[in-house]
């Protein structure tokens, strides 16, 4: 039953007219097609407690904001079993007792196995969402066998990622053809970036009408500034001294290798610390190892973190960092700079992808630019250059407390007021009522 025009009015008249009131009277019982009523299914590879990258962040904040405003569930990889008000969060398990295939397949048919899973269990969704090619083939599925819309959000790219080669073999060839699948038949498409968006157009045959682009966030409240040191002194890092701060998984694409590269260019009397773990390859683990090992031979203080650590360690990392570095040079996103700017420090970070929609130039850091191959897998053309460059804008931020400093408000600024992740959740809720047919 739908209220009448005066009590509208009169809840109108209880809450004033602020923005509190236009954002609720979108979603309240004035309005008939209200998202309460919505049901909302996500696919996704990580959830907490298992989350190792930007999409594992982003699919835990999006389904806890998203439970404010509709039903929703997220079946991911794993364990979980999680209930909370509007929120239920189911893990598949994997059983590999009967895998015969080769070890780095494993992987590529448990994504698919727990795609099949997904949907076996039922569905009565009113849009399935899924995060990262490891669901994309339950979304194929779903949206053909339970007829459900299906829009997928682009975290990262596999056209763009042709390394993986390196991880998992031919079944990148399976992860790509699958990505294609899914993308093309999607009825919407979120970019977490404009840089993300033409990304898409150039790989794939889509209407750039179903291409939304909806910026992935921060909480504010999780990621800020802490006096604790705690961590920092377990792993032998010297609070009193200054220090630039990576943080990411060991892979190509987050450009780490250049970074330790650049350290030999770097200034002496700071600190180097490196929280990089989850390697994709022995290979690259070997030559990450290899690098720091040399590295330590000619420069005190610089510390390897060979681990995925918890966010509560993260962010005291991010809050006693003198700079952070993103020398990624694939980056859909890099949601890795909203959080170190969420905690008052100055990026210096490679102008590629969707970084520059972060990090803005001479006000929160300083953007590198780096000339890349024209093609798949866009190697810097000249590696050295591009690791000499990184390591002359963090010597300029490291010669200058007062700019750090002022980059730093500036960032924690512009992460709480562009990037917040109710704006998001609000964003992607009216993207998925365009979608559901009227009546249902």
């Amino acid at each position: 039953m739908v209220p009448s025009l005066g009590l509208c009015w009169l809840r109108r008249w209880q809450i004033g007219f602020t923005k509190e009131w236009l954002a609720e009277s979108r979603i309240n019982l004035c309005n008939p097609s209200s998202t309460q009523a919505m049901k909302v299914l996500l696919l996704s590879n990580e959830y907490p407690p298992h989350v190792y990258g930007g999409a594992g962040v982003h699919v835990d904040n999006l389904s806890r904001e998203l439970a404010k405003l509709a039903s929703v569930e997220v079946r991911c990889f794993g364990e979980q079993d999680v209930k909370t008000g509007n929120l239920v969060a189911k893990g598949f398990g994997l059983d590999k007792n009967d895998f015969h295939c080769p070890e780095n397949l494993a992987s590529v048919f448990g994504a698919a196995r727990r795609c099949v899973d997904f949907n076996a269990a039922g569905m009565d969704a009113d849009v399935v969402h899924c995060h990262t090619w490891y669901t994309h083939l339950g979304g194929i599925m779903a949206k053909l066998a339970y007829g459900i819309p299906l829009v997928i959000t682009v975290h990262s790219l596999e056209p763009l990622r042709p390394w993986k080669r390196e991880q998992i073999g031919g079944g990148y060839e399976f992860s790509t053809w699958v990505e294609k699948t899914a993308m093309e038949m999607a009825d919407a498409i979120v970019a977490v970036s404009s840089g993300t968006k033409n990304d898409i157009l150039r790989y794939f045959k889509v209407d750039p009408a179903k291409i939304h682009t909806i910026y992935n966030g921060i909480n504010p409240d999780e990621f800020k500034k802490v006096e604790s040191t705690a961590v920092l002194e377990k792993y032998g890092i010297d609070p009193k001294k200054p220090y630039v701060l990576f943080v990411g998984r060991i892979t190509r694409q987050k450009g780490i290798i250049y970074l330790t590269r650049a350290i030999k260019y770097m200034n002496p009397g700071f600190q180097v610390v490196l929280v990089a773990g989850a390697p994709d390859t022995p290979e690259i683990a070997a030559e990450m190892k290899d690098v720091i090992d040399s590295v330590k031979k000619t420069r005190e203080g610089v510390f390897w973190v060979d681990a995925v650590v918890n966010k509560k360690d993260l962010v005291e990392f991010y809050s006693h960092a003198a700079v952070f570095c993103c020398p990624s040079i694939y980056e859909p996103f890099g949601i890795i700079n909203l959080e170190a700017m969420a905690c008052e420090v100055p990026v210096v970070a490679s102008d590629v992808g969707g970084i520059p929609e972060v990090v803005v130039h001479n006000q929160t850091g300083f953007l590198v630019p780096v000339s890349r191959q024209n093609e798949s897998p866009f190697l810097p053309v000249a590696p050295e250059t591009y690791a000499k460059d990184l390591a002359y804008q963090i010597n300029r931020l490291m010669e200058n407390p007062v700019k750090r400093e002022r980059f730093g408000k500036e960032g924690r600024l512009r992460a709480v007021e562009q990037f917040s992740w109710s704006s998001i959740a609000r964003q992607t809720a009216d993207l998925y009522k365009s979608l559901i047919p009227a009546g249902k």
